[in-house]
């Protein structure tokens, strides 16, 4: 029997430039979180089950808002991402407390996921066209001579902020429409009409300034994965430790695109790139609330989601 699809949820981190537990900051006049809107389009593109991947310390937090909400039409479980959580003979550097990235907070979901899952953020809106196409992929994949994988993708004009800048996975994309590189850039913004990213110099010198053209897919961690995915990321977890505590100790992060990465140039895996021509919403700062309020409220205005989204 096919297993149903499973959505994961990452929760775990804090919102550092924004301030706070940016997951809990109401959206909307009726309370509503940007997750919310989340789980209302997984839930109307067929998935039944989500999976929050959170601190312990907020799961009271989270239960209050979602456990009698949406927790009443999707199953709704937590599972906690832990510094301590790591392969035998590894220990926490003393002094880390930042927690070990996307793909280490994905394996903490291991023990309650045995079939296909899609991976989302839970303070991005990612649109409900997104959901029911990850969903309809889901629903038939299977790994054959190499995993098979997705991801969706979004034109990078429609995921910038007007606030400053955001860090995303820039993509090259086969003529198959199979995602062949991933290359994590930070410090992308606006710069009048263009769009630019900023490298280091090197050797003290000033940051470059490249710029990336419109139209240029961008992952905003919205990922579809078969079972293998997770034996993956455990068994080579243990690689990025050695390299991290040699090099980064306090800050070094087990990235999902970086795993991606690496078994596409492995060759064990494909991943198709599904393109969403929707705009993605997030507050990434402070100053970006009231846009994606504005944004939300005007989409319950045109009918595209109901006045009370949980009745």
């Amino acid at each position: 029997m096919k297993k149903q699809p499973v959505l994961v949820i990452m929760a775990a981190g804090m919102g550092s430039r924004f301030g706070g537990l940016k997951q809990i900051e109401p959206v909307s006049d009726k309370g509503e979180l940007i997750i919310d809107f989340s789980l209302y389009d997984a839930v109307m593109a067929g998935f039944k089950k989500a999976i929050f991947v959170i601190k312990k310390e907020n799961e009271e937090d989270f239960r209050r808002l979602l456990d009698d909400k949406a927790g009443k039409y999707i199953d709704i479980e937590y599972v906690y991402q832990e510094l301590e959580d790591l392969p035998e003979g590894y220990s926490v550097p003393e002094g880390r407390q930042k927690p070990w990235g996307t793909a280490h907070a994905v394996m903490a979901a291991r023990k309650k996921v045995d079939g296909p899952f899609a991976v989302v953020n839970s303070d991005d809106y990612y649109g409900p066209g997104a959901f029911q196409s990850m969903y309809d992929f889901l629903e038939n994949a299977e790994d054959d001579e190499k995993y098979n994988y997705c991801m969706v993708g979004y034109d990078i004009e429609n995921t910038l902020t007007e606030n400053g800048f955001v860090s995303r996975g820039v993509c090259e994309i086969s003529e198959k429409g199979l995602l062949a590189k991933i290359t994590e850039r930070t410090k992308i913004q606006w710069q009048g009409e263009k769009i630019v990213f900023e490298e280091d110099g090197g050797d003290g010198a000033e940051p470059v300034l490249t710029e990336l053209s419109r139209g240029t897919v961008v992952s905003m961690n919205f990922w579809g994965f078969t079972a293998s995915m997770l034996a993956e990321m455990e068994s080579g977890f243990p690689a990025f430790l050695d390299k991290a505590l040699a090099e980064n100790p306090m800050k070094g992060e087990y990235f999902l695109p970086g795993v991606v990465d690496r078994l596409i140039h492995e060759n064990k895996a494909q991943v198709k790139v599904l393109r969403s021509r929707d705009r993605w919403y997030g507050v990434t700062y402070k100053e970006d609330k009231q846009s994606v309020v504005d944004a939300l409220q005007s989409m319950k205005d045109k009918g595209e989601y109901p006045d009370v989204l949980w009745k």
